[in-house]
């Protein structure tokens, strides 16, 4: 930079202005006369009157000799007051240049400038150090650099010349004290911090008021790095720097851009005046200031100033000695500093820098990961590496290292001293670590680039070179690369080897040496190798998409990390943290090469996942957020197998950068070889882990890994492993590295499972599981998952429905899997539920009730996937039992003898959640197992038919309604009962149709009677009687008998009195009597002549009819034609009991049976009502599609309109998502509730639909077409919005005139509609916010506005955009789309509120999909809150496969709508929700009959009654 200009070191040397007249003399002269001079000076300052305070010195000539006086004075010894008066009357003195005073002399206060700069050089000898009373020396040495800032910060009168002067003052008085070798204790070691500090301030007073010269800036930075090995001159160098790069990026980046907090102590240091343009010279300037910082990892460097070869020449001895020199001790924390402020700048630069106080006690610096606060390091006054201990140290080198290097004004009253280092050196707690990112929390995100960042080669432009070469320090290169230059960028002495060397004994032997202990050496210097590691990986992970990168960076960084990530000789722990901590994003980034990477970040990952206790990394790093980093790259890792599949990587050579010549490890590897030493390391993760965040993204690797291998499996594009001669040896290559193998630098294994099993065993035992199959992974996740979910995780609520989200996956994988395996996983969460009741009430909690809630959930999918398991009685026992035990309380079978019925248990469930799980799973086991879907169709589990659809097909003229019959069974069923045949019926059977209404659904059933078995009425179409056997011809022989009424003897028997008592009729007649007498025998003998008329006709008409007579002849009725078929029906299943319509005794429920009178008004209203509350929970999701630089929501909503916008992955991602239905068809949800469960409509013709290849997915917006998605125990509806013009079009709808109003009789009304307007909301809308206004470019959907719609909360909608940039996330316009995203749920009126605000968008889960070049997709997940934030399958910064795509994303919407419903406090499942509604419609029209009225009215034709005006 100043090639082509000259340093002004010689001109300070050779300047004698220091040097007095009496330095001739001999030294007793010129004390005297000093003494004598002085004394009378300062009796003159120190007197209170205004008379003896005026100077005694009048002219030129009197000042300039006493100045020659004082000159030699400053050089006396500090015994008596000589020195200090002369610093007395010099800092009085220079205050000529700011303000005059009495004591000042005349000639000075003329001249000021002239007699300053003199006086500064005569200063120059109070910094020459004495060894006796340095207390004194520094007491003086401050006044002095006290008034110099006064002098420059407060003169206004400074000439050119005096602020050089000035500069090459504080340069020499620095050079005087800090160039020599540091002397413990001594003045250089205790006016560091303030030497450099001055020099620096009033450094950028002059930059800001008269800039240096280019050879001012030159001599600077020579002389500067003579002093690095000076702790201070480095901590107050990053300090001065951070300050002035605050300044810098106010202005270059603008408001905009994230600002880079410092404390105020450090901004004032840059003056305030100082223009844009002076800060940006000065920043360059200073920055470049301390020469090449990787200069301090090598001692040679250090020790080859002029200075320290002068103590060469003092001191016999060796240049090894001086290379070892005590001072030098202090280099491995000096570059550890210098790194960490360079990490600073460059954190500052990428806007990833945010202040935060919360743990203000920590350090302020994290060596590991993205920070979240930008305080630059405050330093301390002294740094020192700990002293040499006679007695062994037993704290791990790293430890000692990391400890004394990480000191700050926060830690030193905080922290206490460690009893194997000096009081000085403070030791860190260990609740943190300076690997660590401190002010980081374990919850919080990290924080993205500003999306205005510098360009990653910008960036390296500034630093790379440093970086690079302190992250390779003290390497050992492979032999065919030369460490020159061209590679690094460091040149060394000839001669000198500089690897891995902090003494002269080489790491080789360390490690070849078991007995060889490594404390008793110093540290090196991998702390600041470290860090530059650890920023590079930063620089590199924000890239932004698109954004190309020079070769030559890339292949340095490769270089960097391949070295870095060397464990098989000497694992450097601090340098393998820190590239794991910070490379999370790595494999997201779409770096040009990153592949070549994988087999090192394997073996890396192989040493820290199956660690369980991470023991000899937790001196310096938080074990569980290098943890959390591992698994994060280890997610990024898990879809390449597969992607890759058999392809080879040439430059994945393992042992090429290591003293290893052996060929086995230089052979190309290929990807899918990989897969199983990713899977180990994944098993061997979820074995130890302990964190519940850790662990639920382990999970949902889990289920990725195994979604991915069944679908690439189910295509046929399994590439089978050779097992030859060249794959033979990938047991042996792999368990160097593998994550059953761990070895130290000591060459001793460490057992890496919970079960200790040796690490070779473990391994085996994955291998013999055959986990390289979709098959054999399955089974191990669902050994691993079953057997913690009933052990470690069964108290930790946010693992416990991780895993069982996890197990819910697994059950939709379509993977052939033994029966036994499935009944693993049933029985186990079966177990876990009996667990959870069964703790002690003071457990039970509604987050407990939510984990049982949860396993209830789990277990219908798994019931739901896979029906035949309930065939096996075990497994159906084990279910009912649960479902018993949610319902009750209470197991009805505790033991083999003892049975508790169900009539004799009280209903005590754990809590009425738990219950209404239990009573969901019982439905679905009672319904929906194997009969999903159902015949119409997944869309709907229920029927179709209603009593609309019904009355049209039945024989019926009238078309109303009120020929239904409407029962309630046990107040939970409404039966609609139509007795009349449908029209399609030919057999005359009693036949009724019924509409059972549940808390199930709607469904249809048609019943007839039938007397005789199926085969014997399959031809016979009606009833035939017997035939009548054939006549006889022979009738018979007849004879004419007169029967008599008595036997002849009775003529025989004499009378007696008794038979005498009535008397014959002669005897009684009188006249009167007589003449009716005869009248009667007349009437007598006309009857008597008319029956033998008639006898005689009949015997006639007898002789003349054929046998048998048909008219008399008995035959068989007809079968009847008409029945009473409700009757029938209820009466066979027995609910026309008496016992059954009486009241219970001791209960508020109503009769097993009752009926409902459908005469009442709204009846129909609430029937409608009941069949508008859905069956099982429904969710929508609304994706969006952003592309490049788009901010507004006007630009992302266009997008979709044509496909030329949207790449050809998006549109197949919609497909992979759900299928294509006509919204004015589908009986389903479609994503708003105005045109959801809709039936009997025949709107939306075939041309409305679609192929999504004529628009870029915009077809799906809901309007007449969506994309839909069903299974047994939910619906989800895809809804795609698009830009539509605001006009009077808008009215239109894509349901016609008819639909609509066939709608709004399924929904409850008022009896009149409100007028249509264009508002979704009328009058609600002026009340709302920006945020909650209808869209002007959505149309609005026709609702039956003011009528009532079902209380369908809570809302549970997700958003999914796809981003072709990344970080254009920040700039989604979540806010302004919200309006888009309304499904009408929001509209439900409450009984506190008259409207339900939409959510706020911190509250509405966002899934961000970025399409890698590879071909993968990276994710991130934002916006969930709270305990139940975290979900499974896609975690934030997971990599996933366009095969598995659609189904991890549709499964995570799946899991996150269930946990917001687990959270909410006002959801009741549909079940629940049905059954009340049910209730109150018993409540509302109950026909209260008595028992014969009640019998009565079945003998009772039903029909339309006129209703009452």
């Amino acid at each position: 930079m100043y090639s082509e200009w000259r340093s002004l070191q010689l001109v300070i040397q050779s300047d004698r202005g220091h040097m007095s007249v009496l330095h001739s003399y001999p030294n007793n002269v010129g004390k005297d006369v000093a003494h004598a001079v002085v004394r009378p000076l300062g009796q003159g300052l120190n007197s209170s009157s205004v008379s003896s305070n005026e100077s005694i010195l009048k002219t030129d000539k009197e000042v300039k000799w006493t100045m020659e006086v004082l000159c030699y004075g400053l050089t006396l010894p500090l015994d008596g007051e000589t020195v200090k008066l002369c610093v007395d009357v010099y800092t009085d003195w220079i205050m000529a240049l700011v303000s005059r005073r009495d004591s000042i002399p005349q000639p000075i206060i003329k001249d000021p400038n002239l007699y300053v700069q003199t006086i500064l050089k005569h200063l120059q000898n109070l910094f020459v150090p004495r060894i006796e009373y340095a207390h004194n020396q520094i007491t003086l040495c401050l006044r002095v650099l006290a008034a110099v800032q006064k002098l420059a910060h407060d003169s206004a009168n400074m000439s050119r010349e005096t602020w050089e002067v000035l500069l090459l003052f504080l340069l020499q008085i620095n050079d005087t004290l800090l160039a020599a070798p540091t002397i413990a204790g001594g003045l250089a070691e205790n006016l560091a911090d303030k030497l450099i500090g001055v020099l620096f301030e009033v450094w950028f007073l002059a930059c800001t008021r008269c800039f240096p010269t280019p050879p001012y800036w030159k001599t600077a930075r020579e002389m500067l790095a003579n002093w690095r090995h000076h702790p201070a001159v480095v901590e107050q160098w990053s300090k001065v720097i951070c300050a002035l790069t605050s300044r810098l990026l106010q202005f270059t980046y603008g408001p905009s851009f994230p600002p880079f907090k410092v404390p105020d102590e450090d901004a004032s240091l840059i003056p305030a005046e100082m223009d844009n343009d002076c800060v940006a010279q000065t920043w360059f300037r200073v920055l470049h200031m301390l020469s090449n910082p990787v200069d301090l990892s090598n001692p040679a460097i250090i020790s080859t100033t002029p200075k320290f070869q002068e103590q060469l020449l003092n001191v016999s001895g060796m240049a090894q000695e001086l290379i070892h020199h005590p001072c030098l001790k202090q280099l491995p924390q000096i570059f550890f500093r210098a790194m960490r402020g360079i990490s600073c700048l460059v954190d500052a630069f990428l806007g990833i820098a945010r202040i935060n106080i919360i743990r203000e006690r920590l350090p302020p610096y994290g060596i590991s990961r993205p920070r979240s606060d930008s305080a630059p390091p405050t330093p301390v006054n002294r740094l020192s590496m700990p002293q040499a201990s006679s007695t062994m140290n037993t704290t791990p080198p790293h430890s000692r290292r990391m400890r004394s290097v990480t000191v700050t004004k926060a830690t030193v009253k905080a922290s206490s001293g460690s009893t194997a280092h000096p009081p000085k050196v403070t030791h860190q707690t260990s609740t943190t670590s300076p690997l660590s990112s401190p002010n980081q929390t374990s919850s919080e995100p990290r924080p993205l680039p500003a999306p205005t960042r510098p360009k990653v080669n910008s960036v390296l432009n500034l630093f790379g070179q440093w970086l690079f070469d302190a992250g390779l320090v003290h390497c050992r290169l492979h032999s065919g690369m030369n460490r020159d230059g061209s590679m690094t960028g460091m040149t060394t002495p000839a001669g000198l080897d500089v690897r891995r060397k902090p003494s002269q004994i080489s790491t080789e032997n360390m490690v070849a040496n078991p007995l060889f202990d490594a404390n008793e050496f110093p540290d090196n210097y991998e702390a600041g190798r470290a860090e530059a590691c650890g920023t590079l990986c930063r620089i590199f992970c924000s890239k932004k998409t698109g954004e190309e990168i020079l070769p030559v960076y890339l292949s340095r960084f490769y270089m960097v990390l391949i070295q870095g990530l060397q464990i098989n000789d000497f694992i450097c722990r601090p340098v393998v943290a820190s590239i794991i901590l910070n490379s999370p994003a790595l494999f997201c980034s779409d770096l040009k090469g990153i592949d070549v990477l994988v087999p090192y970040f394997i073996s890396a990952l192989e040493t820290i996942l199956p660690d369980r206790e991470l023991s000899k990394f937790k001196a310096y790093v938080n074990p569980t957020e290098l943890r959390r980093a591992s698994i994060h790259i280890l997610l990024s890792m898990m879809p390449l197998p597969h992607h890759f599949g058999t392809v080879k990587a040439e430059v994945l050579l393992e042992g090429k950068f290591s003293s290893e010549e052996s060929s086995a490890h230089d052979k190309p590897v290929t990807f899918l070889s990989l897969k199983l030493r990713l899977v180990n390391v994944l098993i061997g993760a979820l074995q130890t882990e302990t964190d519940h965040n850790n662990t639920q993204m382990i999970l949902g690797a889990m289920l990725n890994i195994v979604q991915d291998s069944a679908l690439l499996e189910a295509i046929g594009s399994q590439t089978e492993l050779n097992v030859g001669d060249n794959t033979h040896v990938s047991l042996k290559s792999h368990s160097r590295n593998s994550s059953g193998i761990s070895m130290t630098s000591t060459g001793s294994s460490e057992a890496t499972t919970p079960d200790s099993e040796r690490p070779a065993q473990a391994l085996l035992r994955d291998y013999a599981l055959h986990t390289d199959t979709a098959t054999g992974l399955l089974i191990r996740s669902i050994h691993l998952v079953t057997q913690r979910l009933n052990s470690q995780w069964r108290q930790d609520m946010s693992i416990s429905l991780a895993a069982l989200e996890l197990l819910s996956g697994l059950a939709k994988v379509k993977v052939s899997v033994d029966s036994s395996d499935r009944k693993r996983a049933v029985s186990s969460v079966c177990s876990y539920i009996v667990y959870q009741c069964s703790r002690p009430a003071p457990f039970h909690s509604r987050d407990l009730h939510s984990m049982i809630v949860a396993a209830f959930q789990c277990l219908c999918v798994w019931l739901t996937e896979h029906p035949d398991m309930l065939n096996e009685k075990d497994c159906l026992i084990e279910v009912l039992e649960i479902v018993e035990l949610g319902i009750s309380g209470s197991k009805s079978k505790t033991s083999d003898q003892e049975v508790r019925y169900k009539g004799d248990k009280e209903l005590n469930p754990a809590s009425m959640r738990v219950k209404d799980a239990a009573e969901a799973t019982l439905t679905c086991i009672m319904q929906l197992l194997g009969a999903f879907p159902s015949p119409s169709g997944p869309a709907s589990p229920c029927s179709l038919l209603n009593e609309e659809t019904l009355i049209k097909y039945s024989r019926l003229t009238s078309t109303s309604k009120n020929h239904f019959r409407y029962f309630v069974l046990d107040n939970s069923i409404i039966l609609a009962m139509l007795e009349q045949p449908l029209g399609n019926d030919q057999n005359p059977c009693p036949s009724v149709t019924v509409l059972l209404r549940g808390m199930s659904g709607r469904h249809a059933w048609t019943m007839q009677l039938h007397h005789q078995p199926r085969g014997s009425r399959a031809n016979q179409k009606a009833f035939v009687p017997e035939p009548h056997p054939p006549p006889k011809g022979n009738m018979g022989i007849k004879f004419n008998v007169k029967h008599r009424p008595f036997p002849e003897e009775v003529d025989k028997i004499p009378f007696v009195k008794a038979d005498l008592s009535i008397p014959d009729l002669h005897e009684i007649v009188t006249d009167q009597m007589e003449v009716q007498h005869e009248k009667l025998k007349k009437l007598m003998a006309n009857q008597i002549l008319y029956e033998n008329a008639l006898e005689k006709n009949s015997e006639e008409r007898l002789s003349k009819t054929i046998f048998p007579d048909p008219d008399t002849e008995c035959s068989p009725p007809p079968p009847a034609q008409e029945f009473q078929t409700a009757r029938l029906l209820l009466s066979h299943f027995g609910f026309l009991s008496l016992e059954a319509l009486k009241e219970p005794g001791n209960s508020r429920l109503p009769p097993h049976l009752i009926a409902l009178d459908s005469t009442l008004a709204g009846f129909f209203d609430d029937i409608s009502y009941l069949d508008l509350l859905p069956c099982r929970p429904f969710e929508t999701v609304f994706i969006f599609y952003m592309k490049p630089g788009q901010k507004t929501s006007q630009e992302i909503l266009r997008n979709v309109e044509s496909t030329s916008n949207v790449q050809s992955n998006f549109l197949e991602f919609l497909l992979s998502l759900g299928w294509p239905v006509n919204v004015g068809k589908h009986p389903g949800w479609t994503g708003h509730i105005s045109t959801s469960w809709l039936i009997n409509t025949t709107g939306g013709s075939e041309e409305d639909t679609l192929s999504p290849d004529d628009t870029g997915g915009g077809i799906f917006n809901g309007e007449k077409n969506a994309l839909y998605y069903a299974d047994a125990l939910t619906e989800i509806a895809f809804v795609v919005p698009s830009f539509v013009e605001s006009s009077t079009d808008s009215l239109e709808s894509g349901l016609g005139t008819q639909e609509m109003e066939t709608q709004m009789d399924l929904l409850p009304s008022l009896l009149k509609q409100a007028p249509l307007t264009l508002e979704l909301f009328p009058n609600h809308s002026d009340n709302l916010g920006n945020s909650q206004r209808p869209s002007p470019t959505q149309k609005s959907k026709r609702l039956p506005l003011g009528r009532t719609v079902p209380p369908l909360g809570p809302e549970t909608k997700v958003v999914v955009v796809w981003v072709e940039r990344f970080d254009d996330i920040e700039n989604f316009p979540l806010t302004d789309l919200l309006p888009e995203t309304s499904t009408g749920v929001e509209t439900t009126t409450n009984s506190s509120t008259s409207l339900r605000t939409t959510a706020s968008d911190k509250d509405v889960p966002v899934v961000f999909i970025h399409p890698l070049r590879t071909g993968l997709f990276r994710i991130k997940v934002q916006g969930a809150t709270g305990k139940f934030s975290m979900v499974i399958p896609l975690v934030d910064g997971m990599v996933v496969s366009r095969r598995a795509l659609g189904f991890l994303v549709r499964q995570t919407i799946i899991n996150i709508c269930r946990r917001k419903r687990l959270e909410s406090d006002s959801y009741n499942p549909p079940h629940v929700r049905r059954k009340q509604k049910i209730a109150d419609i018993v409540h509302k029209y109950r026909n209260k009959l008595l028992e014969p009225e009640f019998y009565t009215s079945l003998f009772q034709e039903v029909g339309p009654k006129p209703l009452n005006p």
